[in-house]
């Protein structure tokens, strides 16, 4: 399982000085539908509230799975492996185009196909952090070109494209995201359309 560590990127976005601006999610209801608005932090606080999200899976031409290693430097989850990309719309951003969005801005690439795949609703806590994932998560599957391939440092520390056989022994071995799993279950039927079944998804 070959993997790539990510290197430095232009990021316009890092080179300023002073305090961020406050990033803000949307708050739904259990239906998905929009009730409000929380500052990201905040709304993963314990015992959290539930917000907005979206997750990306996205596959070579063989059929394997983008992952990546989360920076160390990321105050959630830091350091573990997780899914191509996940993240959080905008208030009023559609979650087809943060998908997108997030995708160029932490891997440098445009996928080639991206498509829905569903919605899945959980509540993850993490044990290191004490903070708490409660979302509403709009499921993303697609195709990418490997060699394309520029991932933001200050996001991502390791990339690995992985068949299932080589997510299996990985997941057994090193630390993932608390939600990997339940994401990546609950995209499974359209991971199996897009790769089909020569892929083993």
């Amino acid at each position: 399982m070959p993997s790539t560590p990510a290197t430095t990127a232009n990021n316009s976005s890092t080179g300023t000085t002073g305090a961020a601006p406050d990033i803000m999610l949307e708050l739904v209801d259990e239906s998905g539908n929009t009730i409000g608005t929380a500052e990201k932090l905040s709304a993963h606080q314990a015992p959290g509230q539930l917000h907005r999200a979206f997750s990306v899976f996205l596959f070579d031409a063989s059929g394997r799975l983008l992952l990546q290693r989360r920076a160390l430097g990321k105050y959630h989850s830091p350091g573990v492996w997780s899914n191509t990309c996940c993240g959080h719309p905008y208030p009023g951003e559609s979650p087809f185009a943060a998908a997108a969005r997030r995708t160029y801005e932490e891997l440098g690439i445009a996928p080639t196909l991206l498509a829905e795949a569903g919605t899945v609703r959980y509540n993850h806590p993490d044990p290191a952090s004490g903070l708490v994932e409660q979302e509403y998560n709009h499921l993303f599957v697609g195709l990418a070109q490997s060699s394309a391939l520029r991932p933001d440092p200050e996001e991502i520390d390791e990339t690995a494209f992985v068949t299932p056989g080589e997510l299996a022994e990985q997941h057994a071995r090193v630390p993932f995201s608390a939600w990997f799993m339940t994401v990546l279950d609950a995209a499974r039927p359209a991971i199996k359309e897009l790769t089909g079944p020569g892929a083993g998804w």
